[in-house]
This record gives C-alpha cells, sequence and structure tokens, in this order.
C-alpha cells in the first residue's frame, strides 16, 4: 500500500523517538528517587493502601502481582535502562517487531508507575507521556518508513494538547479574554523558573499581546496540522516557538518538550535532505497500524465531544490505559501568590519566640533571596503538591499530615526531598509548623537594593505546632 508509508517524515520521526526515549528516562529516573516518600510501603499514601480499595479495571498494574520498595526500584530503574538504551537507538538496530516490544516495555512500566502514583501523578503530562508512548510502539524503525496513520494520530494528539488548552482558557477565566492574565500569570505560576522575574516584568502592553498570540497559537494553529504541506510544516514551527518561549518563563516537567516533540513529527524535513528509501512495510504490520488506528479512533469519541462541550474537562483520562485522553492548562490564573513555609524548634515548648528553622523545597519560593531554577523536564513532585495546597487545604487533605509525621520523625526519603533541612535525620525536631505567607516578584528598584527577587508577608497560620505524641501527630 503506497500511501500506508510517509519516508519525508524520517527524520522527524528519528528525533521525536529518541526525545521520547529521554523523557522516559527523566521520569523513570524522578520516579525511582521520589517514590519512597511519597508512595513507598512507608511513604505518605503508600501502594499497597491503595491497591486493596481500588478495583483492578480502575488501575492495572504489575503492581498487583506483588509491591516491595525493592520492586518498585527495580521497575523504576529498569524502565530508566530500557529508555537510555532506546535513546542510543537501540530500536534502529534490531527487527521491527523487536523494536516495537522495546518501546512497549517503557509504556508498561510507566503505566503501572502511573497507576499506583495517586494525588502524586495526577498530571495531565503523565497521561501525556503514556498516550504518546502507546502510539510511539507502531511509528516503526529505520527500516521501514514512517506510517502516514501514526503520523496523523500523533498530530491528533497535538491538536488536542493545544485546542484543548485555547478552549479551557477561553471558557474560564475572563482575563484570557481580556487579554491580561499574563500581568499575573508568570509570577504565580506554579514553579517560577529563572527568567520568570523578567517575563513578569515585561511591559503590560506585551503581555497583552503574549495572551493574544497564545490564543492563535492554540485555537488557529492547531487547524493547519491537517492541512497539505507546508502549511502544517509552518504550523508545526509555530507551536515549536510557542513551546520554546513557555520552557523559558516557568518549569512545567517534561509538558513543552514533549508537545515540542509531537510538533516535530509534522514537519516535513524532505526539503532540506533527501530522505532514505527503507524496504517496504511488511503485511502484518500494516495490519496492526490500521486496527491501532481503528482504536484510537473509536475512543476518541469522548475526548472529541468533551472539546464541544460547554462544561470542558482539564486533563482527564478516559480509559485506564490513558490511551486517548482530554488536556487543557490554566483555565484560570490566580491574581496572588501564596506559599507555606514549614518550620521547626528544638524547644520543649512551642512559642513565637522559639528558635523556628525553615525547610528549603528544592523548587518552590521559600527564602525571599534565593533566585528560582531550572528543574523541568525533571518533575519535583512534592513542590507542585505543595503549591496546590497553598491554593486550598483541600489539595493537602490525603498527604500533609503524613509529611509532618516524617518531618517529625526525621525521615531519611522524606528529607533527600527537601533542599535543606534545618535538622539531620537523627535529631529531628520537637514540633513543626506551617505558616503561609504572600509573595510577590519584587520590583527592579527593590530588586537593585536588595537584590532579593521575591518579597513576602505573613497572612496566617497553616498548621499550629504540631509534636509526636502515641505515635501520631498532636497539635496543642
Amino acid at each position: 500500500m503506497e500511501w500506508f508509508s510517509s519516508p519525508g517524515y524520517w527524520l522527524g520521526r528519528l528525533i521525536f523517538q529518541r526525545g521520547l526515549a529521554a523523557l522516559y528516562l527523566v521520569a523513570f529516573v524522578g520516579a525511582a528517587l521520589q517514590f519512597r516518600a511519597l508512595i513507598g510501603e512507608r511513604g505518605m499514601l503508600p501502594v499497597p493502601r491503595y491497591l486493596a480499595r481500588m478495583p483492578w479495571r480502575q488501575a492495572p498494574t504489575l503492581f498487583r502481582a506483588h509491591y516491595s520498595d525493592r520492586f518498585f526500584a527495580v521497575v523504576a530503574w529498569g524502565g530508566a535502562a530500557v529508555s537510555a538504551a532506546l535513546v542510543a537507538g537501540l530500536a534502529d538496530r534490531v527487527p521491527l517487531w523487536a523494536a516495537m516490544a522495546l518501546w512497549v516495555v517503557p509504556w508498561v512500566l510507566y503505566l503501572s508507575i502511573v497507576n499506583v502514583g495517586q494525588t502524586w501523578y495526577a498530571f495531565g503530562w503523565e497521561t501525556l507521556l503514556l498516550e504518546v508512548g502507546f502510539l510511539a510502539v507502531f511509528l516503526g524503525n529505520e527500516r521501514v518508513a514512517p506510517p502516514l496513520l501514526v503520523l496523523l494520530l500523533l498530530r491528533w494528539v497535538l491538536f488536542r494538547v493545544e485546542f484543548g488548552a485555547g478552549l479551557i482558557k477561553m471558557r474560564g477565566d475572563e482575563c484570557w479574554r481580556k487579554l491580561t492574565c499574563l500581568y499575573y500569570h508568570h509570577e504565580t505560576q506554579p514553579m517560577p523558573g529563572p527568567l520568570s522575574w523578567f517575563f513578569h516584568r515585561l511591559p503590560r502592553p506585551l503581555h497583552r499581546v503574549e495572551a493574544g498570540a497564545n490564543h492563535v497559537t492554540q485555537l488557529v494553529v492547531p487547524v493547519l496540522l491537517f492541512t497539505p504541506q507546508p502549511i502544517a510544516t509552518g504550523a508545526a514551527c509555530l507551536m515549536i516557538l510557542t513551546q520554546l518561549w513557555l520552557v523559558l518563563s516557568g518549569n512545567f516537567s517534561w509538558l513543552n518538550w514533549l508537545t515540542i516533540l509531537l510538533a516535530v513529527t509534522a514537519v516535513d524535513f524532505s526539503l532540506l535532505r533527501e530522505p532514505p528509501h527503507p524496504a517496504a512495510a511488511p503485511l502484518w504490520y500494516e495490519c496492526v497500524v490500521i486496527a491501532v488506528t481503528a482504536l484510537v479512533v473509536a475512543l476518541s469519541y469522548h475526548p472529541a465531544l468533551n472539546l464541544l462541550s460547554r462544561r470542558q474537562s482539564m486533563n482527564r483520562s478516559y480509559d485506564s490505559l490513558h490511551l486517548v485522553n482530554a488536556y487543557g492548562a490554566f483555565g484560570s490564573v490566580g491574581r496572588i501568590r501564596h506559599e507555606i513555609v514549614i518550620e521547626g524548634t528544638a524547644d520543649p515548648v512551642p512559642r513565637e519566640e522559639s528558635s523556628w528553622l525553615v525547610y528549603e523545597f528544592r523548587g518552590k519560593p521559600g527564602d525571599p533571596g534565593r533566585w528560582p531554577r531550572q528543574f523541568a523536564p525533571y518533575h519535583l513532585r512534592l513542590d507542585w503538591l505543595m503549591w496546590f495546597a497553598a491554593l486550598s487545604p483541600m489539595y493537602a487533605e490525603s498527604w500533609f499530615g503524613g509529611l509532618i509525621e516524617r518531618l517529625l520523625t526525621g525521615d531519611r526519603d522524606t528529607l533527600r526531598l527537601l533542599r535543606r533541612s534545618p535538622f539531620p535525620a537523627d535529631a529531628p525536631p520537637t514540633y513543626v509548623r506551617a505558616r503561609l505567607y504572600r509573595y510577590r516578584f519584587t520590583t527592579w528598584r527593590e530588586l537593585r537594593a536588595t537584590g532579593a527577587c521575591w518579597e513576602r508577608t505573613y497572612v496566617r497560620e497553616f498548621l499550629r505546632p504540631t509534636r509526636l505524641a502515641a505515635s501520631r501527630i498532636q497539635s496543642p
């Protein structure tokens, strides 16, 4: 079938596959380094307890057969090893069927992690990585030309990511319709980056241009992905430029990089370099790709309906395998930034004048004089959930008490998630408290005078001084 293959996209496939494997590698390494404190056997939300109450259909995972922290580490580091092999190009050195089997491995392993990750893995880019990773299984290797159907399915994913984000903004916060959301967003986003202060201090007319350009890129340009070349290539390049702008302005895990990789698959590189002419695709491979395409089209009904709904859902999975999902981002934008600051004291009786020492997180704002760092595509899960907790205690209900308990016991796995703990593991504090502060970026004048990028104001108590008593947390 001549229509089945698209040789002109071979370079786009190569870049996409190596980049996707690199993101898999980042995801698995992050899981291996963070899981014990978050979802381990003694974590804040232990996997065994979760699986005991969750039906198989809602959470298919390898950990149904067995769970231990050691086995989780094997799964995470094993996924990292396979991903590293894919980055090195192993899939292009083996037969087509073996390459497909190689791509199945990280998808199954990461699906197993996400389906037990609970709130720590309830982010849109987790399901996006799984959906894209599933399609990557059928993209082939250098022995066959890229299949047109899979390339179109990847564009369909990109369309839903961008168009869904554009619609959720227009239907959500009125500041997107007034083009004023970026007056606040760079300051109030979950995890600012090293350049976020400068983005926030851009002139307001330029912020309005940013917002308007965002609407064009997310509501108009995605439609052009399905037009003939070179229009589709131009649309993809505009998306790539927009995503690079977002990469510079904040830390959004691997969301932006995965979106860039999706856009690369729509770029026709044949104008720059003549494509190779591999052997024709075997019949069994063509049949598998056609069957998978039919499956994805059938599963697309609810995500497509969601795009048309006035009650559009954001970042929702419609099946437990995360095959076809709904996406969206920042349907509402906060005007004020609140942060939770956790402190401990070794004093036997907690008083306001006690020596309260601060726990510093890696990515979220703490010390006003400490400049934000770049972490993406690495995902700091605890830091992100602390941002949600500052929005509302409801977001922290299931895990915040567990965090405080682990600080009071000097849990080493928890302390490793922090940038700095004022108390060593063998000498934990007697009391821990949490206070809510309002943070704002300093002005140019304040920055020159103090060197601090943040200014903060005390708001209220988030958690009263708390200690361990009778093997449980107790607040006086």
